[in-house]
């Protein structure tokens, strides 16, 4: 019996965070190179955001014009091919800058993001007086 040993860049934990890095970046290129060409993204549980690599490409690129975009990993939880991520996003709101807590959920399949959703949580505006007012960290 042969046993196939995983690439430590096809470890879905590392395809996840490589995915963080890129987004955080801004790096549209490797951003997708992360994603599966037929991989999806969700509202959880099943309200279809994008499909396929040019609707993700509209999709981050269009988020990628906001000028605080940050995401920042709170925790990781890693199960098999299943990633699940609990982040906090600093965001460009139409009503200002702001703060979302979102989890996501990664399916990792031949080192690459298959499908994924998303779970927002609560949206905080900054003030003036917040301390993360007009910071990107």
């Amino acid at each position: 019996m042969s046993t196939s040993v995983r690439k430590p860049d096809a470890d879905p934990g590392s395809v996840v965070q490589r995915q963080l890095d890129a987004f955080n970046a801004r790096d549209i290129e490797t951003l997708l190179t992360v994603y599966a060409d037929d991989a999806e993204m969700f509202e959880h549980p099943s309200n279809l955001l994008a499909r396929g690599s040019d609707q993700l490409r509209t999709r981050f690129t269009s988020r990628f014009q906001e000028p605080n975009l940050h995401a920042a990993l709170l925790s990781r939880v890693v199960l098999g091919g299943t990633v699940i991520d609990h982040e906090r996003v600093d965001r460009t709101f139409p009503e200002g800058p702001g703060t979302i807590e979102l989890v996501m959920i990664y399916e990792v399949r031949d080192g690459r993001i298959s499908r994924a959703w998303s779970i927002a949580g609560r949206k905080t505006l900054h003030t003036p007086n917040h301390p993360t007012a007009g910071s990107s960290a």
